[in-house]
């Protein structure tokens, strides 16, 4: 049984169903046979093993890895953290004092009947 840190596609399961159908593109018969037993014996997601199955029979006919690197990041990658707050003494508001409450002069505010 593989561990999953020994899977050909680092972070193999995080990957969204869309980039592992493009990323398994770019493996061999047996690393591409690897992936498909550890997903069989775990997630067994339906076009994950179709997927699997069908580039399998593609390279069985002679088809060639596409050459990418599978730990490559793409397009499903999340963007990176700008580093660093926007705020600034420029993007700050106008000073505010604290409400005064129950000023007999604030009408909006209750006066106390003490």
């Amino acid at each position: 049984m593989t561990e999953r840190d020994d899977l050909p596609l680092p972070d193999y399961d995080h990957l969204p169903v869309g980039s592992l159908t493009t990323r398994i593109r770019t493996l061999g018969s047996e690393d591409l046979a690897t992936l498909l037993a550890y997903e069989r014996s775990h997630a067994n997601r339906i076009q994950v093993v179709s997927a699997m199955e069908h580039r399998l029979s593609g390279l069985a006919d002679g088809a060639q890895p596409s050459g990418g690197d599978p730990a490559a990041t793409g397009a499903d990658a999340p963007p990176q953290a700008a580093g660093g707050s926007k705020a600034s003494e420029a993007t700050s508001g106008p000073a505010m004092n604290a409400p005064s409450h129950g000023d007999p002069t604030n009408p909006a505010q209750p006066r106390s009947t003490g």
